[in-house]
């Protein structure tokens, strides 16, 4: 099944089925293959064509993902725009992947050399085309995903056809999804996690997905309730603030079979706390946009680690690392680097970056860590954020783990500090349960309890929260920016 005939092949099957919901509309098999045929048409008129972008800039909505589908029936790919960006950043992502339609809202559109076309007018007044959609070829481009820019200036993440195949395939057999699946859809869709586990994957399988517009704590059980999804999938931060829920709250959560823990690594006495309270398995994963969502996964069955991220998915290869590219036995540290049919074409018109990420025809990660005994990948820090303290090797990800060991730490984040002596100090941020009587004192005796005193940090800073880029990850960059900020106000 190629992704530009699937709208048309689960009409076939059965129309009147469930397909895409959000809070707004609700459309069946049927109903998904006339809009994306009639997107598809204007499209056409607007001047796309086979090889050309389409970029859509929307909140979560249906039309994002009839967008999607509508680009692919022509040829074209897509490139998801993430809504919150500047117009300077929109026209940066525009021009960069020479997008030759944005699909909007009522933002006004930046300068681009291309069409526009507001969303209320998607496919209106247009008699839908009534061709065979466009057979692509397994590597033409299907996605352009932007990285978050935390490295530099955004990179488009080119996605094939079969890329997002072979992924969803992958992630069908690890997590045994059926057609009487049900996902429920809170993270952000210019991500790959959204668009690719939880929209194309149980569209693929005969299942179907529903669309909240952004994960809200006041809103989340209404709808899981209301909807009756069989999974989800979401960040640490989101199952820190389910954790955090008064005791009075108690959903009904016997719909949910699994959820999927991602993006980040999640405290193993989060994933604990959450399983015990709501009685569903917590999923841990890993992966990158660069690899088409998801690399590794704790198995649904069989022995699960948290603390882990689980077992390499179906069809992939993880491999240790060192520097100088050759592989670590067991139990060595070193850089993960990726290896299969789910891993990028490379960085959109940047043939030196894809070289070097893509060096001896694996993916390679920027990510520290080790396989187990078992071959489960347990993660140590990213390579960037490692803290060099006097000649030492700290990794932050090994004291936020101490602090995680208390229950009334909801989100941990340790950073490096300038040190005139040792080079880098640790500094920790942190934001409690509330109510919460814990003070620095007794979070820095947390901390004693699992770590030698060179790897304690010099400071812990309490917070209400913490700051959150676009996906929900805690943003180390803008924490780096507040305390460089903090030290040039004291210096003048």
């Amino acid at each position: 099944m190629n992704w530009s005939a699937l709208p048309d092949e689960r009409a076939r099957i059965d129309r009147q089925g469930a397909c895409i919901a959000d809070q707004r509309i609700a459309l069946s098999n049927g109903e998904f293959a006339e809009h994306v045929r009639s997107a598809a048409a204007q499209l056409t008129d607007l001047g796309v064509k086979p090889g050309s972008v389409v970029a859509v800039q929307l909140q979560n909505r249906v039309e994002l993902i009839v967008a999607l589908f509508a680009a692919w029936r022509i040829g074209a790919a897509a490139t998801p725009v993430n809504p919150n960006l500047t117009d300077f950043e929109t026209a940066h992502q525009l021009k960069d992947a020479n997008a030759a339609v944005l699909i909007g809202d009522d933002r006004p559109a930046p300068s681009f050399e291309g069409a526009y076309l507001d969303v209320a007018q998607l496919g209106a007044s247009v008699a839908p085309e009534t061709g065979d959609a466009y057979l692509p070829a397994p590597d033409d481009l299907a996605l352009l995903i932007y990285t978050s820019g935390t490295t530099g200036s955004p990179k488009g993440v080119m996605l094939t056809h079969a890329n997002l195949q072979v992924m969803c395939e992958s992630v069908i057999e690890a997590l045994e999804m059926t057609a009487d699946d049900h996902c429920l859809l809170v993270l952000p869709l210019f991500h790959a996690n959204a668009i690719v586990l939880s929209t194309l994957t149980p569209l693929l399988v005969g299942a179907h997905a529903t669309i909240a517009v952004k994960f809200n704590i006041d809103t989340f059980f209404e709808l899981v309730e209301k909807h009756r999804p069989t999974y989800f999938s979401a960040v640490p931060t989101i199952y820190a603030m389910l954790d955090a829920l008064g005791k009075e709250v108690q959903p009904d959560t016997s719909s949910i079979r699994l959820a999927i823990g991602g993006a980040a690594p999640m405290p193993a006495d989060l994933i604990e706390r959450i399983e015990a309270r709501y009685g569903f398995p917590l999923i841990e994963g890993y992966g990158l946009s660069e690899g088409t969502c998801a690399s590794t996964i704790n198995p649904l069955h069989g022995v699960r680690k948290p603390g882990t991220v689980g077992i390499p998915l179906p069809g992939q290869r993880i491999e240790i690392v060192a520097p100088d590219g050759s592989s670590q036995p067991q139990g060595a540290t070193g850089e993960v680097a990726i290896s299969g049919p789910n891993v990028m074409a490379g960085y959109f018109g940047k043939p030196e970056e894809t070289a070097k990420t893509l060096a001896n025809g694996r993916l390679h990660t920027g990510d520290v860590g080790y396989l187990d005994e078992d071959g489960y990948l347990v993660l140590v820090d990213r390579i960037k954020d490692m803290i060099i303290r006097g000649g030492e090797n700290l990794y932050p990800k090994e004291i936020e783990t101490a602090l995680y060991t208390h229950p009334d730490v909801l989100e941990a984040a340790v950073i490096g500090q300038p040190d005139p002596i040792y080079g880098e100090v640790p500094v920790a941020y942190v934001a409690l349960r509330p109510g919460s009587p814990l003070s620095t004192d007794d979070l820095f005796d947390v901390c004693r309890k699992s770590l030698s005193k060179f790897k304690l940090p010099v400071e812990i800073v309490t917070r209400e929260n913490l700051p959150k880029n676009a996906v929900g990850k805690l943003d180390k960059p803008t924490l780096r920016a507040q305390m460089r900020a903090r030290g040039q106000a004291a210096n003048s």
